[in-house]
């Protein structure tokens, strides 16, 4: 009797199975990341805390990125390589929302900081190497649609933190914890089941793209050309700009977020419950319109198009909480919108700037350049509402997405002066693609 084949691997086709694992690798990661966002007011009350304090747990996150996102690219092209690399670091992200949890059970506030640095480790390393996944599998066929999809699981994660978390808070401190940030830091061990689930994808994950390489034979990402990490001050023009897109624009949507309970709270008389509620409706909106956009942006092509669009989209949005009182449900939802747009564009660009054999290390530039932004922004950030307050903290979100489009602006420039290769139609891109196929079978047959 033959063995039913719940998973088949062909060269044809990817097993929807293995699609759902991969995108479920980040889960507990985003899940966890946005625990100090959904439990704002409630943080700062049991721990005794200001909002520059606050921010640190985000700022913490953000500073050991700077550098290992670059050498967590660099380590799965080179050393540990993506199965290997995507284990480790969850296993990281895992331990790190441990160290946050006991941090609060205790009231450490050094001890979480510590453990947001080790959860940082891991994160942001993590979704490198979930990226680089991605492009290993789905390289010339659906990429886009695939990042979108990433995406979205990824912020149901945050979703469910964000909606789940306060009523979760007050189920426990009603269970007759003497201390406020004891029935905190229980409620912050209960998102580590979370980076276990994720830990258990990342296992998983690792055993069929084991099983696809040697049924595919398909050759390592390190190939016989040597990748040196001096190798970026090779990278073009076009890769940086790109750089500076994803910080100027992830800056001013993540912080925000990070701040947003009690903006909402404060300006339009909320309920924590109604304010978090709001706050997560960029992650609701992005989970269910991310892998929407990203097949319509497979189908459309015109990458950089569509960067532009959601960037402008996003400064009409901090525009209306800044200067009107629109109920804030618009201008969220218009955000969740943009934010799909130009995630699902913005890093399947990569690419087609860089060779294969450096998508990791160029994904760990793009991860450490925007975590130093997201490291200082958060600080200054939470020091612009203790001192000048929210509308002032707006401003500066406003002028960090106007650096962003003028970068994006460059880019069409530099990119159209050069062909216009990274903002063709998928009709063109699709001929140029078969083009280059003809040229390579022509230079096999001349060797």
């Amino acid at each position: 009797m033959m063995k039913k084949k719940f998973w088949r691997i062909n060269d044809k086709s990817t097993p929807s199975n293995l699609i759902l694992v991969m995108c479920f690798l980040s889960f507990g990661s985003y899940f966890c990341y946005d625990n100090p966002a959904a439990l704002q007011d409630t943080m700062i009350k049991a721990l005794d805390i200001s909002e520059s304090t606050f921010m640190g747990f985000y700022s913490w996150y953000s500073w050991p990125n700077v550098i290992l996102c670059f050498f967590g690219g660099f380590l799965i092209d080179r050393v540990f390589g993506v199965r290997m690399g995507a284990i480790i670091f969850s296993l990281f992200v895992t331990a790190g929302q441990v160290l946050f949890a006991a941090g609060a059970l205790v009231n450490h506030v050094w001890l979480m900081n510590v453990g947001r640095f080790v959860f940082g480790i891991g994160g942001e390393s993590l979704c490198v190497a979930q990226n680089t996944y991605a492009v290993k599998w789905f390289q010339g066929k659906e990429l886009n649609m695939v990042f979108g999809l990433q995406l979205s699981f990824s912020r149901v994660g945050s979703t469910v933190n964000m909606n789940i978390m306060q009523p979760i808070y007050q189920l426990i401190s009603g269970m007759g914890f003497k201390h406020e940030y004891t029935s905190l830091g229980v409620v912050l061990m209960i998102g580590a089941i979370m980076c276990i689930f994720s830990l258990i994808c990342a296992l998983v994950l690792s055993f069929f793209d084991k099983r696809a390489d040697r049924i595919l034979k398909r050759a390592n990402v390190t190939s016989d050309e040597a990748i040196r990490i001096t190798d970026v001050k090779y990278f073009p023009l076009t890769f940086w700009l790109l750089c500076i897109i994803c910080v100027g624009y992830y800056v001013a949507v993540f912080p925000f977020i990070g701040l947003g309970l009690v903006f909402f709270e404060m300006k339009w008389g909320f309920d924590p419950s109604l304010a978090n509620n709001v706050n997560s409706l960029v992650y609701i909106i992005s989970a269910v319109a991310s892998p929407v956009f990203g097949f319509l942006i497979d189908r459309t092509g015109k990458n950089i198009f569509w960067v532009i669009l959601g960037t402008v989209c996003t400064i009409g949005c901090h525009a209306l909480l800044a200067f009107t009182f629109l109920n804030p449900y618009v201008a969220m939802s218009c955000m969740g919108l943009a934010y799909s747009i130009l995630a699902s564009a913005l890093w399947p660009i990569t690419a087609q700037i860089v060779k294969s054999t450096q998508l990791g290390t160029a994904y760990g530039i793009m991860q450490a350049i925007q975590n130093l932004g997201l490291a200082v922004i958060a600080i200054v950030a939470g020091a612009i509402v203790d001192s000048k307050g929210y509308l002032i903290l707006e401003v500066f979100f406003l002028a960090c997405l106007c650096v962003a489009l003028i970068a994006a602006v460059l880019l069409y420039l530099v990119d159209a002066s050069k062909g216009g290769k990274l903002n063709l139609s998928a009709k063109e891109r699709r001929k140029l693609a078969a083009l280059n196929s003809e040229q390579g079978e022509e230079k096999k047959l001349l060797d």
